[in-house]
């Protein structure tokens, strides 16, 4: 009897031969209708939305006065967060009452937040707090570091008013919580200078908005830290507490929040690192402080001034972590040994800090030598001669490096794709995008972009949008290859990871304007000084994220690929990466969000595009219209590429749960060959693996 035959098996071809061929057809159409139907506009002009836009803003600011929601509802908020700020620069900054001098001098604030940071901290973090304070004043910045700590701390006392209630809340009840989540997302991911430009139109510029603003960048962390801490107690003690007889305020307020204490306070922490990192930025709607320094400074381009501002910024973020972080530590390690201690002792110090803190505020009430910080000192001066000197010597000795190095990569990689993005028909570039939105990300990917790119179309900045696109592309890419290199160094040593963590601690802890200045110094402002920003911005979380991935590669599967006969780069290929591609699809999201956000900033250097006409909305009444559409913009671009990569990650993780030897997948087995009683990492089943754990730390 004869067979049957069997018919050949197709195989359709991979993702990236179709990404390749997207590509590939995108190229050969940019050739060919290059400069045709690119919706290009023009710096100065403006369309009939963005002039309806600044028409409306006009109207708004017109009939403030008779307007009763206004008259009784914006303009209230606006005077009591005024008062509230106003009332502490009075305390630390501003003469009050009459007097010719604040109610707390600088010799009263060094005194007193040393008193705080030991009571609360410890004996270190006050010590540094001290020597922080007092360098700060050396650097003639005393009253620019006040005005910005004034405004920081207004920020976190009303974030911290609403957010922990509010995280309680969301911790307690999962409707609460699931109504919370998308909302704490969206705030996350908008890019933050987005948020000042609607602020400006109800609160108008200056303290108030700066304050909400920053409100609503420094929220997030502490209503998530909450909420997570609240709602993952540990179940025996709280069913413990239940069978007791406790209700559900009981529960929550003898077994719950003291059990969370030490998140709560991670979360302060990380609330108060944000809403200063935000108060520096908030200079461009007239904040006061070292914000408008170092924005100042940027554009005139005066290297030594935004040097010396940049470093008093990054002073004081360090000093405020360092506290919060002891205080954080010292709540989870030491309230055992603190009730257990020599209390007389711990109180016979405190008596005697309290009494030595409360004779400097009398010495900063009555003397002026210790209520303004004395000036003339050679300090400040020195740092900006010298950050001037260092940035001349670069430019004249390493300019043949630097700009050899900017020349080279604008030529060989920014303009080729900003040219295939701008200069492509807008239907082709549309096309192609959503088209490779379908491959990486399925459907829902596709929507996003779909749904993204025609809005920006509507708000007449294709152009434009494109052009950051491209920057921030390439941006991603940079910061993807060098997170990857630290981020298996990172996860492969533990030597390694103590060396680098430290490193990109310090860079996250920074404000981001303070990455401009020394870029600034070596590259000039150009399109290049930008992503190279973004790119230092951007590498701490992504690094991290694929550290964790890497480590949490078990580690049988390495030892068995080792004892196979692998060596280092093949286990590292075959082995790690393979397994961590879900964590390289998370880390590559965030790395996107990070890079985005640093858009605006990137215009006060050269970068042009959105970022420019957010700042040129600023500054100028007339393109107020167009700043807002491009702040739009930019929200919009950022809601594209986090859908898509989010959807490219959730595909991946599904890839995942699939067995290794799945009909038409390639097997991950190292080159070498191996014996029959040694198994393959390909052949173990990883599909039960939490890694998503890992990156999530």
């Amino acid at each position: 009897m004869a067979s049957t035959p069997t018919l050949p098996t197709v195989r359709r071809p991979g993702r990236i031969w179709v990404v390749v061929g997207i590509l590939v057809a995108w190229v050969g159409l940019h050739l060919l209708l290059r400069g045709q139907q690119t919706l290009a506009l023009a710096p100065a002009d403006l369309t009939p939305l963005h002039r309806d836009i600044t028409e409306f803003s006009d109207s708004v600011s017109a009939g403030r006065d008779s307007n009763p929601l206004f008259l009784y509802g914006f303009d209230q908020i606006r005077e009591a967060i005024d008062a509230f700020v106003t009332l502490i620069r009075d305390v630390i900054v501003q003469p009050s009452f009459g007097r010719p001098v604040p109610v707390l001098g600088w010799l009263g604030v060094v005194a007193l937040g040393t008193f705080l940071a030991a009571v609360a901290g410890s004996l270190r973090a006050a010590v540094l707090v001290a020597a922080g304070l007092v360098f700060i004043g050396t650097q003639g910045l005393w009253t620019e570091a006040m005005d910005t700590l004034a405004l920081t701390i207004a920020s976190v006392v009303i974030s911290l008013l609403f957010g922990i209630p509010l995280g309680v809340w969301a911790g307690m009840s999962t409707r609460v919580g699931r109504v919370v989540t998308p909302v704490l997302d969206f705030m996350q991911t908008m890019p933050s200078f987005v948020y000042l430009v609607p602020l400006t139109l109800f609160f108008l510029i200056g303290p108030a908005s700066a304050t909400i603003a920053t409100t609503i960048y420094a929220a997030p962390p502490v209503i998530r830290l909450t909420a997570h801490a609240v709602r993952n107690a540990p179940a025996g003690v709280v069913e413990a507490a239940t069978s007791l007889g406790a209700d559900r305020w009981q529960t929550l307020r003898t077994v719950r929040l003291p059990l969370a204490r030490r998140l709560i306070v991670t979360g302060v922490n990380q609330t108060i690192m944000a809403a200063l990192s935000m108060a520096t930025v908030a200079a461009l709607i007239n904040a006061p402080g070292l914000g408008q320094t170092v924005l100042q400074a940027l554009e005139t381009l005066d290297v030594g001034v935004a040097f010396n501002a940049g470093l008093a910024i990054v002073v004081l973020a360090i000093l405020l972590d360092r506290a919060t972080t002891a205080v954080s530590v010292r709540t989870d390690a030491t309230q055992a040994a603190r009730r257990a201690g020599n209390r007389t002792v711990r109180r016979a110090a405190v008596a005697g800090g309290l009494l030595a803190t409360l004779f400097a505020i009398w010495l900063s009430r009555t003397y002026l030598w210790a209520a303004e910080f004395p000036g003339g000192s050679p300090v400040g001066p020195w740092i900006v001669r010298t950050a001037t000197d260092v940035s001349d010597w670069l430019q004249t000795n390493l300019s043949v490096l630097t700009l050899g190095l900017k020349d080279a990569l604008t030529g060989g990689l920014i303009n080729p794709l900003q040219s295939l993005l701008t200069d492509s028909p807008w239907w082709v570039v549309f096309a192609a995008l959503a088209a490779l939105a379908a491959v990486v990300g399925g459907l829902r990917a596709v929507a996003a972009v779909v749904v993204c790119l025609g809005l920006v179309i509507g708000l007449g900045l294709w152009g434009d949008a494109m052009t950051t696109l491209a920057a921030t592309l390439i941006a991603t890419v940079l910061t993807m290859v060098i997170a990857v290199v630290l981020g298996v160094a990172m996860g492969r040593s533990r030597r390694a990871d103590a060396a680098v963590r430290p490193v990109l601690d310090a860079a996250q802890t920074m404000p981001s304007f303070v990455y401009l200045v020394p870029f600034l110094a070596l590259f000039a402002a150009s399109r290049f000084t930008a992503i190279v920003a973004a790119v230092v911005y951007a590498v701490p979380v992504a690094t991290k994220i694929i550290a964790d991935g890497v480590r949490a590669v078990p580690a049988e599967t390495v030892e068995a690929a080792t004892a196979a006969g692998s060596t280092r780069w093949q286990i590292i290929r075959n082995v790690q990466l393979p397994m961590s591609r879900h964590a390289i699809a998370l880390a590559t999201n965030q790395g996107l969000i990070y890079v985005l956000a640093m858009v605006v900033v990137g215009g006060l250097v050269g970068a042009g595009a959105l970022g420019y006409d957010v700042v040129a909305g600023f500054s100028q009444a007339q393109l107020y219209g167009k700043g807002l559409a491009a702040g739009m913009a930019i929200v919009l671009l950022g809601i594209m590429l986090d859908r898509v990569t989010q959807a490219a990650a959730a595909r991946t993780g599904g890839a995942r749960t699939r067995s290794p030897r799945a009909p038409g997948r390639r097997s991950s087995r190292p080159v070498q060959k191996r014996t029959p009683s040694t198994p393959s990492p390909a052949d173990e089943d990883t599909s039960d693996r939490p890694l998503a754990v890992a990156t999530e730390r």
